[in-house]
């Protein structure tokens, strides 16, 4: 007695699974197909797939089998047989998918000229595109087809990509092997762009791409070696980065020190009502009274531009004060005749301009002066006149 064909056919697989067939193959014109979302049924006949479903609930009658009913003859009767083999695709898209070099890469580190070798892995998520492009290509007689079984199929030409693509990427930007981690994603989008039409040549959709660890030779002599010169290296700069910094900061702390200080003088200025160049007649003013003698104003550089140049009322008094010093410090005064005015040279009796009897007077507060006098009884003011010196 032959077997009562199936009457419901559905996806019984999980979702990790990209290609499920049901295992049976004999159905009559009445059974029901359920297809879930995300999900696709292909009835496969002769090594050929034929029709099509998505999803949906479907009685498999010849009008919805119009590819596989051409080959079977036309299919009347409930108890018509149908022999056919139908898989589910899930085109749910798949992540977590992890890859891996099964071996080293080998390739001149670009900055030093060393040879090194690297691996690298990572994880990426595929999507089936193309159910019949699938099936055809890479299912055949597989009942199932998962993510391991996936993978392993591109395996060779992923790994081969890989290999070739990394070490190009780190030849062409120069990419220093301590600094790797910071390029994984320009790595990851070069890779993407490069496998996508590998695997779209098989229906599959190559969502995303990620490199997620570079493995360096740690151990291995060489590497070693060339790690220690770099890291010696790179010492280097940043203690002079380091210097220069502090440096920097050095000469700014300086700066707002001194910017601090001149706005609380200026403030203090403000508040008791002078300026700067007041300020500065008051300096002048001190300096001259700390030193004794009008000789002495030639050493401390004070001269008659310095003392005009001092501003404010008290600036002009100091500066004026000491120019009439000095001039009578340079000239000696000189006795006059106190008739005519004359000059009278030392000794004389007489004034030689009008004869009158000398009788000398101060140059300085017109007091008379004796014969003879080295200075003014009066106001104290050495004479050339009368004895001179």
């Amino acid at each position: 007695m032959a077997e009562k064909p199936v009457q419901v056919i559905k996806y019984e697989g999980d979702n990790s699974t990209f290609v499920w067939k049901h295992p049976c193959e004999d159905f009559n014109s009445l059974t029901q197909l359920i297809v879930h979302e995300s999900q696709e049924a292909v009835f496969f006949l002769n090594g050929q797939a034929l029709d099509l479903f998505g999803p949906g609930r479907y009685t498999l009658e010849t009008q919805n089998l119009p590819l596989t009913a051409k080959y079977l003859g036309r299919v009347a009767g409930d108890t018509s047989p149908l022999h056919a083999e139908v898989y589910f695709v899930n085109k749910v898209e798949q992540m977590g998918i992890k890859w891996g070099t099964d071996s080293r890469i080998q390739y001149l580190e670009p900055r030093y000229g060393f040879p090194l070798s690297i691996g690298a892995s990572g994880e990426m998520s595929l999507r089936v595109e193309d159910s019949r492009k699938l099936l055809v290509k890479l299912v055949g007689t597989e009942s199932c087809l998962d993510q391991q079984k996936l993978a392993g199929f591109f395996r060779a030409f992923l790994l081969t990509h890989l290999k070739t693509a990394i070490a190009k990427v780190m030849k062409e930007e120069k990419i220093d092997i301590f600094e790797i981690d910071e390029h994984l994603v320009e790595f990851s989008d070069t890779l993407k762009a490069l496998l996508q039409p590998k695997f779209a040549g098989y229906g599959v959709a190559l969502e995303q791409f990620f490199v997620t660890n570079i493995a360096r030779p740690e151990g291995e002599r060489q590497y070693e070696q060339f790690k220690d010169l770099h890291f010696r290296q790179y010492a280097a700069v940043a203690e002079a980065r380091l210097r220069q910094q502090t440096d920097i900061i050095g000469a700014q702390t300086q700066a707002q020190k001194t910017v601090i200080t001149s706005e609380a003088l200026a403030r203090k200025r403000a508040q008791e009502g002078y300026t700067y160049q007041q300020e500065r007649g008051f300096d002048v003013s001190e300096e001259v009274a700390r030193n004794q003698g009008i000789g002495q104003y030639s050493n401390l550089g004070i001269g008659l531009g310095t003392m005009a140049g001092v501003g404010g009322a008290i600036g002009g008094g100091v500066s004026g004060m000491v120019k009439q010093v000095m001039d009578s410090a340079e000239k000696p005064a000189q006795a006059r005749c106190s008739h005519c005015g004359a000059i009278i040279s030392s000794g004389a009796k007489f004034c030689p301009v009008c004869g009158a009897q000398v009788l000398l007077v101060c140059p300085v507060c017109g007091a008379p002066v004796a014969p003879g006098s080295n200075f003014c009884q009066n106001c104290g003011k050495k004479l050339t006149g009368g004895k001179e010196k």
